[in-house]
């Protein structure tokens, strides 16, 4: 077993991670961040779970064109379907659990 302590976790730049877990297809990686992502969309499912900090997700969706934004506080969950775009806004430093295709961006 490994024990990681997520809420000392940091980086030396913005979304620097650790890789927690390869699952075949997929992995699980524990980033940090204190800047904004780019907007992008996966090819497949993403899971992103909020640890620490406060984050404003800006998504859009074959449902909701238009860009939406929704404010990610620790312990919430937000889960993207293959084509949904968005991008992570953190407000100051965030630590972030993402499980995603080891494919996607």
């Amino acid at each position: 077993m490994d024990l990681i302590d997520a809420t000392r976790f940091t980086a030396s730049r913005a979304w620097g991670s650790q890789l927690l877990m390869d699952m075949g297809e997929f992995r699980a990686k524990l980033h940090w961040t204190d800047a904004p992502f780019e907007w992008h969309e996966n090819d497949g499912e993403e899971l992103f779970v909020v640890l620490d900090g406060v984050v404003d997700m800006h998504y859009a969706s074959a449902e909701h064109e238009t860009p939406r934004v929704v404010e990610l506080r620790p312990g919430q969950v937000a889960v993207f379907r293959e084509g949904d775009r968005h991008v992570a806004h953190p407000r100051g430093a965030a630590r972030i659990l993402v499980v995603e295709r080891h494919d996607s961006a």
